[in-house]
Protein backbone atom coordinates (compact mmCIF):
# COMPACT_ATOMS: atom_id res chain seq x y z
CA UNK A 1 0.00 0.00 0.00
CA UNK A 2 2.86 2.22 0.57
CA UNK A 3 4.71 1.52 -2.49
CA UNK A 4 1.27 2.27 -4.53
CA UNK A 5 0.92 5.69 -2.31
CA UNK A 6 4.25 6.92 -3.19
CA UNK A 7 3.84 6.09 -7.18
CA UNK A 8 0.93 8.10 -7.23
CA UNK A 9 2.30 11.14 -5.48
CA UNK A 10 5.69 11.10 -7.91
CA UNK A 11 2.39 11.09 -10.57
CA UNK A 12 0.93 13.43 -8.99
CA UNK A 13 2.07 15.94 -6.18
CA UNK A 14 -1.03 17.25 -5.09
CA UNK A 15 -2.58 13.86 -4.54
CA UNK A 16 -3.43 13.82 -0.40
CA UNK A 17 -3.85 10.34 0.66
CA UNK A 18 -5.58 8.95 4.09
CA UNK A 19 -3.07 6.31 5.96
CA UNK A 20 -6.13 4.72 7.61
CA UNK A 21 -9.36 5.01 8.13
CA UNK A 22 -11.42 7.55 10.52
CA UNK A 23 -12.09 6.24 14.00
CA UNK A 24 -15.76 7.43 15.64
CA UNK A 25 -15.24 10.52 17.85
CA UNK A 26 -16.10 8.28 21.47
CA UNK A 27 -16.78 9.83 24.58
CA UNK A 28 -16.61 7.34 27.39
CA UNK A 29 -20.00 7.16 29.47
CA UNK A 30 -21.78 8.54 26.46
CA UNK A 31 -25.04 6.67 25.85
CA UNK A 32 -25.21 7.67 22.07
CA UNK A 33 -21.82 6.12 22.07
CA UNK A 34 -23.10 2.96 18.67
CA UNK A 35 -19.39 1.56 17.75
CA UNK A 36 -18.99 -1.80 19.71
CA UNK A 37 -15.68 -0.74 20.34
CA UNK A 38 -14.89 0.88 23.88
CA UNK A 39 -13.75 4.48 23.89
CA UNK A 40 -10.35 3.57 25.39
CA UNK A 41 -9.57 1.26 22.93
CA UNK A 42 -9.97 3.53 20.25
CA UNK A 43 -7.84 5.85 22.66
CA UNK A 44 -4.95 3.46 22.51
CA UNK A 45 -5.59 2.82 18.49
CA UNK A 46 -5.73 6.60 17.62
CA UNK A 47 -2.41 7.08 19.81
CA UNK A 48 -0.62 3.75 17.65
CA UNK A 49 -1.89 5.68 14.16
CA UNK A 50 -0.61 8.95 15.41
CA UNK A 51 1.89 10.70 12.07
CA UNK A 52 4.75 11.53 15.00
CA UNK A 53 6.15 8.22 15.89
CA UNK A 54 7.46 9.80 19.23
CA UNK A 55 3.93 10.29 20.01
CA UNK A 56 3.12 6.59 19.46
CA UNK A 57 3.37 4.28 22.36
CA UNK A 58 5.66 0.96 22.91
CA UNK A 59 4.96 -2.49 22.48
CA UNK A 60 5.20 -2.51 26.71
CA UNK A 61 2.89 0.33 27.14
CA UNK A 62 0.75 -1.21 24.85
CA UNK A 63 1.07 -4.28 26.81
CA UNK A 64 0.03 -2.38 30.48
CA UNK A 65 -2.50 -0.45 29.33
CA UNK A 66 -4.41 -3.47 27.50
CA UNK A 67 -4.09 -5.12 30.99
CA UNK A 68 -5.07 -2.25 33.16
CA UNK A 69 -8.22 -1.83 30.77
CA UNK A 70 -8.84 -5.77 31.18
CA UNK A 71 -6.88 -6.79 34.16
CA UNK A 72 -9.04 -9.95 34.26
CA UNK A 73 -7.90 -11.18 30.87
CA UNK A 74 -10.90 -11.59 29.95
CA UNK A 75 -11.99 -13.52 26.55
CA UNK A 76 -13.62 -11.83 23.77
CA UNK A 77 -16.46 -13.83 23.81
CA UNK A 78 -16.89 -12.74 27.97
CA UNK A 79 -16.60 -9.03 27.09
CA UNK A 80 -18.37 -9.18 24.15
CA UNK A 81 -20.91 -10.65 26.12
CA UNK A 82 -20.46 -7.92 29.06
CA UNK A 83 -21.41 -5.90 26.70
CA UNK A 84 -24.39 -7.18 25.48
CA UNK A 85 -25.75 -7.06 28.96
CA UNK A 86 -25.20 -3.73 29.03
CA UNK A 87 -26.70 -2.67 25.96
CA UNK A 88 -29.32 -5.06 27.43
CA UNK A 89 -29.84 -2.77 30.54
CA UNK A 90 -29.80 0.19 28.27
CA UNK A 91 -32.57 -0.93 26.18
CA UNK A 92 -35.23 -1.57 29.33
CA UNK A 93 -34.45 1.66 30.68
CA UNK A 94 -35.39 2.99 27.32
CA UNK A 95 -38.24 0.83 26.90
CA UNK A 96 -39.06 1.83 30.86
CA UNK A 97 -38.70 5.49 29.96
CA UNK A 98 -40.56 5.48 26.79
CA UNK A 99 -43.53 3.30 28.63
CA UNK A 100 -43.98 6.25 30.96
CA UNK A 101 -44.13 8.70 28.44
CA UNK A 102 -47.05 6.70 26.68
CA UNK A 103 -48.99 6.58 30.09
CA UNK A 104 -48.68 10.25 30.09
CA UNK A 105 -49.89 10.66 26.69
CA UNK A 106 -52.99 8.13 27.34
CA UNK A 107 -53.59 9.96 30.53
CA UNK A 108 -54.13 13.14 28.05
CA UNK A 109 -56.09 11.38 25.70
CA UNK A 110 -58.36 10.05 28.50
CA UNK A 111 -58.74 13.67 30.15
CA UNK A 112 -59.75 14.65 26.60
CA UNK A 113 -62.03 11.89 26.26
CA UNK A 114 -63.52 12.14 29.43
CA UNK A 115 -64.16 16.12 28.91
CA UNK A 116 -66.24 14.83 26.14
CA UNK A 117 -68.37 11.87 26.88
CA UNK A 118 -69.39 10.48 30.21
CA UNK A 119 -66.68 8.23 31.71
CA UNK A 120 -68.78 5.35 31.75
CA UNK A 121 -70.05 5.82 28.26
CA UNK A 122 -66.28 6.71 26.93
CA UNK A 123 -64.94 3.63 28.41
CA UNK A 124 -67.86 1.42 26.30
CA UNK A 125 -67.11 2.92 23.01
CA UNK A 126 -63.11 2.45 23.95
CA UNK A 127 -64.45 -1.23 24.45
CA UNK A 128 -66.07 -1.72 21.69
CA UNK A 129 -69.48 -2.18 22.89
CA UNK A 130 -72.19 -0.51 21.14
CA UNK A 131 -73.76 2.55 22.96
CA UNK A 132 -77.45 2.30 23.44
CA UNK A 133 -79.83 5.46 24.49
CA UNK A 134 -80.81 5.68 28.30
CA UNK A 135 -83.69 6.81 29.69
CA UNK A 136 -84.41 8.57 32.67
CA UNK A 137 -87.54 8.74 34.56
CA UNK A 138 -86.29 12.26 36.57
CA UNK A 139 -83.28 14.79 35.78
CA UNK A 140 -83.21 18.49 36.35
CA UNK A 141 -81.92 20.42 33.16
CA UNK A 142 -80.46 24.35 33.00
CA UNK A 143 -80.45 26.08 30.34
CA UNK A 144 -78.37 29.83 30.47
CA UNK A 145 -78.04 32.53 27.29
CA UNK A 146 -76.39 35.96 27.24
CA UNK A 147 -78.64 38.64 27.10
CA UNK A 148 -77.83 40.97 23.89
CA UNK A 149 -75.11 38.75 22.70
CA UNK A 150 -76.00 39.66 19.14
CA UNK A 151 -75.65 43.14 19.96
CA UNK A 152 -72.27 42.36 21.94
CA UNK A 153 -71.34 40.18 18.70
CA UNK A 154 -72.17 43.19 16.15
CA UNK A 155 -69.47 45.31 17.96
CA UNK A 156 -66.81 43.13 18.24
CA UNK A 157 -64.45 40.98 16.41
CA UNK A 158 -64.70 37.77 16.43
CA UNK A 159 -61.20 37.18 18.06
CA UNK A 160 -62.98 38.91 21.19
CA UNK A 161 -66.05 37.13 20.58
CA UNK A 162 -63.79 33.41 21.04
CA UNK A 163 -61.79 35.01 24.19
CA UNK A 164 -64.70 36.24 26.08
CA UNK A 165 -66.93 32.79 25.51
CA UNK A 166 -63.48 31.23 26.79
CA UNK A 167 -63.06 32.82 29.83
CA UNK A 168 -66.58 32.86 30.67
CA UNK A 169 -66.92 28.89 30.01
CA UNK A 170 -64.11 28.37 31.80
CA UNK A 171 -64.87 30.12 34.88
CA UNK A 172 -68.56 28.42 34.68
CA UNK A 173 -66.66 24.92 34.58
CA UNK A 174 -64.95 25.70 37.83
CA UNK A 175 -67.79 25.91 39.29
CA UNK A 176 -69.70 23.51 37.63
CA UNK A 177 -66.60 21.06 38.92
CA UNK A 178 -68.24 21.34 42.79
CA UNK A 179 -71.49 20.07 42.00
CA UNK A 180 -72.37 16.84 40.58
CA UNK A 181 -74.00 17.69 36.99
CA UNK A 182 -72.64 16.90 33.31
CA UNK A 183 -72.02 19.49 31.08
CA UNK A 184 -73.84 18.58 27.82
CA UNK A 185 -73.11 21.50 25.20
CA UNK A 186 -72.04 25.18 24.74
CA UNK A 187 -73.73 25.80 21.66
CA UNK A 188 -72.54 29.87 20.75
CA UNK A 189 -73.48 31.79 23.79
CA UNK A 190 -75.66 29.04 25.00
CA UNK A 191 -74.89 26.50 28.21
CA UNK A 192 -76.32 23.76 29.00
CA UNK A 193 -75.66 21.27 32.15
CA UNK A 194 -78.09 18.38 33.69
CA UNK A 195 -78.03 16.92 36.50
CA UNK A 196 -79.46 12.75 37.79
CA UNK A 197 -77.40 12.54 34.19
CA UNK A 198 -75.55 9.76 33.68
CA UNK A 199 -75.42 8.83 37.31
CA UNK A 200 -78.69 8.81 39.06
CA UNK A 201 -79.02 10.98 42.45
CA UNK A 202 -82.18 10.58 43.76
CA UNK A 203 -84.36 13.96 43.65
CA UNK A 204 -80.79 15.96 44.51
CA UNK A 205 -80.52 16.51 40.64
CA UNK A 206 -82.84 19.42 41.28
CA UNK A 207 -80.69 20.83 44.61
CA UNK A 208 -77.51 20.23 42.65
CA UNK A 209 -78.61 22.61 39.25
CA UNK A 210 -80.13 24.91 41.82
CA UNK A 211 -76.98 25.68 43.54
CA UNK A 212 -74.91 25.73 40.72
CA UNK A 213 -76.99 27.97 38.66
CA UNK A 214 -76.93 30.39 41.28
CA UNK A 215 -73.32 30.40 41.32
CA UNK A 216 -73.03 30.86 37.82
CA UNK A 217 -75.40 33.80 37.74
CA UNK A 218 -73.89 35.50 41.47
CA UNK A 219 -70.15 35.02 39.29
CA UNK A 220 -71.86 36.75 36.17
CA UNK A 221 -72.18 39.89 38.48
CA UNK A 222 -68.61 40.42 38.96
CA UNK A 223 -67.22 38.86 35.64
CA UNK A 224 -65.80 41.91 33.85
CA UNK A 225 -65.58 41.23 29.42
CA UNK A 226 -62.34 41.55 28.86
CA UNK A 227 -62.43 44.32 25.42
CA UNK A 228 -65.68 45.74 27.14
CA UNK A 229 -64.68 46.00 30.71
CA UNK A 230 -67.42 48.76 31.64
CA UNK A 231 -70.00 46.22 30.54
CA UNK A 232 -72.32 44.36 32.73
CA UNK A 233 -72.66 40.67 31.80
CA UNK A 234 -75.90 39.56 32.17
CA UNK A 235 -77.07 36.07 31.87
CA UNK A 236 -80.82 34.65 31.82
CA UNK A 237 -81.40 30.96 32.69
CA UNK A 238 -84.02 27.88 33.15
CA UNK A 239 -84.12 25.00 34.73
CA UNK A 240 -86.68 22.36 34.33
CA UNK A 241 -87.31 18.53 35.85
CA UNK A 242 -88.86 15.53 34.07
CA UNK A 243 -87.83 12.73 32.22
CA UNK A 244 -84.79 12.63 29.61
CA UNK A 245 -83.45 9.76 27.23
CA UNK A 246 -79.82 10.33 27.09
CA UNK A 247 -77.53 8.68 24.27
CA UNK A 248 -74.43 9.23 21.96
CA UNK A 249 -75.13 10.31 18.53
CA UNK A 250 -72.17 10.46 15.76
CA UNK A 251 -69.09 8.05 15.59
CA UNK A 252 -66.79 10.84 13.38
CA UNK A 253 -66.93 13.21 16.52
CA UNK A 254 -69.38 11.44 18.56
CA UNK A 255 -72.19 14.26 21.08
CA UNK A 256 -73.54 12.88 24.59
CA UNK A 257 -77.08 14.40 23.42
CA UNK A 258 -80.19 14.40 25.83
CA UNK A 259 -83.81 14.22 24.00
CA UNK A 260 -87.60 14.26 25.43
CA UNK A 261 -89.70 17.34 26.11
CA UNK A 262 -87.83 18.18 29.21
CA UNK A 263 -85.12 19.54 26.75
CA UNK A 264 -87.64 21.97 25.06
CA UNK A 265 -89.69 22.94 28.00
CA UNK A 266 -86.29 23.67 29.89
CA UNK A 267 -85.13 25.75 26.72
CA UNK A 268 -88.36 27.85 26.95
CA UNK A 269 -87.74 28.60 30.88
CA UNK A 270 -84.31 30.20 30.03
CA UNK A 271 -86.00 31.93 26.80
CA UNK A 272 -88.65 33.55 28.85
CA UNK A 273 -86.29 34.43 31.40
CA UNK A 274 -84.64 37.42 32.78
CA UNK A 275 -81.37 39.06 32.83
CA UNK A 276 -79.21 37.85 36.13
CA UNK A 277 -82.79 35.54 37.15
CA UNK A 278 -83.08 31.55 37.41
CA UNK A 279 -86.97 30.86 36.55
CA UNK A 280 -87.78 27.57 37.53
CA UNK A 281 -90.76 25.18 36.11
CA UNK A 282 -93.19 23.84 38.83
CA UNK A 283 -91.90 20.16 38.31
CA UNK A 284 -88.55 21.78 39.71
CA UNK A 285 -90.36 23.73 42.55
CA UNK A 286 -91.81 21.23 43.86
CA UNK A 287 -88.87 19.01 44.24
CA UNK A 288 -86.98 21.87 45.49
CA UNK A 289 -89.95 22.69 48.24
CA UNK A 290 -89.43 18.65 48.76
CA UNK A 291 -85.43 18.99 49.50
CA UNK A 292 -85.53 22.35 51.19
CA UNK A 293 -82.75 25.33 51.31
CA UNK A 294 -84.08 27.71 48.57
CA UNK A 295 -86.52 31.02 48.24
CA UNK A 296 -88.36 30.81 45.29
CA UNK A 297 -91.09 33.30 44.86
CA UNK A 298 -94.26 32.43 42.20
CA UNK A 299 -93.60 34.66 39.05
CA UNK A 300 -97.35 33.80 38.08
CA UNK A 301 -99.20 32.29 35.09
CA UNK A 302 -96.98 32.69 31.85
CA UNK A 303 -97.77 31.90 28.12
CA UNK A 304 -95.43 29.54 26.37
CA UNK A 305 -94.89 28.86 22.95
CA UNK A 306 -95.29 25.15 22.53
CA UNK A 307 -96.79 24.66 26.29
CA UNK A 308 -99.60 27.19 26.82
CA UNK A 309 -100.25 28.43 29.90
CA UNK A 310 -97.58 27.34 32.73
CA UNK A 311 -97.01 28.66 36.53
CA UNK A 312 -93.20 29.15 36.88
CA UNK A 313 -91.33 30.61 39.48
CA UNK A 314 -88.19 32.52 40.44
CA UNK A 315 -85.42 30.98 42.32
CA UNK A 316 -84.15 33.55 44.36
CA UNK A 317 -81.50 32.31 46.64
CA UNK A 318 -80.30 29.81 49.55
CA UNK A 319 -81.49 29.79 52.83
CA UNK A 320 -79.20 31.41 55.31
CA UNK A 321 -78.04 28.82 57.96
CA UNK A 322 -79.52 25.05 58.51
CA UNK A 323 -82.57 24.23 57.27
CA UNK A 324 -84.81 22.71 59.58
CA UNK A 325 -87.96 20.48 58.09
CA UNK A 326 -91.17 19.79 59.52
CA UNK A 327 -90.46 16.00 60.82
CA UNK A 328 -94.56 15.80 61.33
CA UNK A 329 -94.53 15.76 57.01
CA UNK A 330 -95.15 12.21 55.79
CA UNK A 331 -92.73 11.05 53.15
CA UNK A 332 -93.10 12.27 49.59
CA UNK A 333 -95.33 9.18 48.78
CA UNK A 334 -98.23 9.18 50.30
CA UNK A 335 -97.94 13.00 50.77
CA UNK A 336 -101.67 14.96 51.10
CA UNK A 337 -100.52 17.04 48.21
CA UNK A 338 -99.72 13.96 45.67
CA UNK A 339 -101.88 16.00 43.14
CA UNK A 340 -98.66 18.40 42.32
CA UNK A 341 -96.12 15.76 42.57
CA UNK A 342 -97.68 13.85 40.05
CA UNK A 343 -96.96 16.38 37.33
CA UNK A 344 -92.98 15.14 37.99
CA UNK A 345 -92.81 12.19 36.14
CA UNK A 346 -91.10 9.60 38.40
CA UNK A 347 -91.13 11.54 41.58
CA UNK A 348 -93.30 9.58 43.81
CA UNK A 349 -91.44 6.06 42.19
CA UNK A 350 -90.01 4.38 45.50
CA UNK A 351 -86.41 4.56 43.50
CA UNK A 352 -85.94 8.32 43.89
CA UNK A 353 -87.82 8.59 47.54
CA UNK A 354 -85.99 10.65 50.32
CA UNK A 355 -86.42 9.45 53.51
CA UNK A 356 -87.66 12.64 55.55
CA UNK A 357 -88.33 10.51 58.82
Amino acid sequence: ALLFISVAQVEDSSLECAWCPPLPELISGKAENTCPCPSEYVELIRRCRSLNPAHRPTFEQIRKFVHRINPHKVSPVDMMMNLMEKYSKHLEVLVAERTQDLMHEKQKTDRLLYSMLPKQVADDLRQGKPSQAQSYVSATVFFSDIVGFTQLSSTSTPYQVVDFLNKLYTTFDEIIDNYDVYKVETIGDAYMVVSGVPRENGILHASEIASMALDLVAVCKTFRIPHKPNTQLQIRAGIHSGPVVAGVVGTKMPRYCLFGDTVNTTSRMESTSEALKIQCSSSAYYLLEEIGGYVLHCRGMLQVKGKGDMVTYWLEEKQAGPVIKDRSKKPSSVLENEDHYTSIPGFLSSELLIDTM
